[in-house]
């Protein structure tokens, strides 16, 4: 059996790295995590979380789908956002899209890949709601790059909208959602004009980010 030990040296290499420079650094990660950030992020293997906004561990919560979705019965995700928010007290919840999403792109070709295709039908929800505007798109590729970022700003919406984020806002907590989007070919985040921290501005903020991506 392979037992892939390349993956257990660099291992090593990373935690006297880590203890090189900090040799409490564990000591004190074993003790308790306080976050300020939940990342909620795509599954991609080219998007790591914690190292293109430069946080060590235990400084960002994160959960990743794939296309970074999140559904309102989809009690993974939601599990995630209530420990982060009730008992980790975090004070951002950031959806994180990227460009070149293969998962963006087989909802938007509607390709056939399996079980994975009832989970896309929720990015086809997204597409058919912005058909009119993504059909006037004739390049392929901007197509996708526009479905990619229309797809984080209605999660941050599907964010704003659960019960753990409405209660949080009505219990005074201090607490705000984004939307970003991430680009593969030069690892810089863009913002995408759609930060929410409080219920009654939801509405404003979505419909002026749309605006701004039309």
């Amino acid at each position: 059996m392979q037992s892939l030990k390349e993956l257990f040296e660099n291992n090593r290499n990373w935690a006297e790295n880590i203890t090189a420079r900090d040799p409490e650094f564990f000591a004190k990660l074993s003790r308790q995590q306080a976050p300020d950030y939940l990342w909620i992020g795509c599954s991609d293997s080219r998007v790591p979380a914690n190292e293109i906004v430069g946080l060590l561990p235990g400084e960002l919560f994160v959960h990743r789908n794939v296309a970074n979705l999140v559904v309102h019965t989809d009690l993974n995700c939601l599990s995630v956002m209530q420990f982060a928010v009730e008992v980790l007290q975090v004070k951002h919840l950031i959806v994180c899209g990227h460009y070149d999403c293969g998962g963006i792109k087989a909802a938007l070709r509607g390709d056939r890949l399996g079980l994975i295709d009832n989970w896309l039908r929720h990015v086809q929800d997204v597409r058919q709601k912005h058909n009119a505007h993504l059909s006037l798109m004739s390049d392929a590729s901007k197509r996708s790059d526009k479905l990619c970022e229309l797809n984080v700003v209605e999660q941050v919406i599907n964010v704003c909208q659960t019960t753990i984020v409405q209660d949080a806002w009505t219990r005074g907590q201090k607490l705000a959602v984004h939307g970003w989007i991430y680009a593969i070919d030069d690892g810089l985040l863009r913002d995408l004009n759609i930060t929410v921290a409080k219920a009654e501005e939801a509405t404003e903020v979505y419909q002026a980010a749309l605006a701004a991506l039309q």
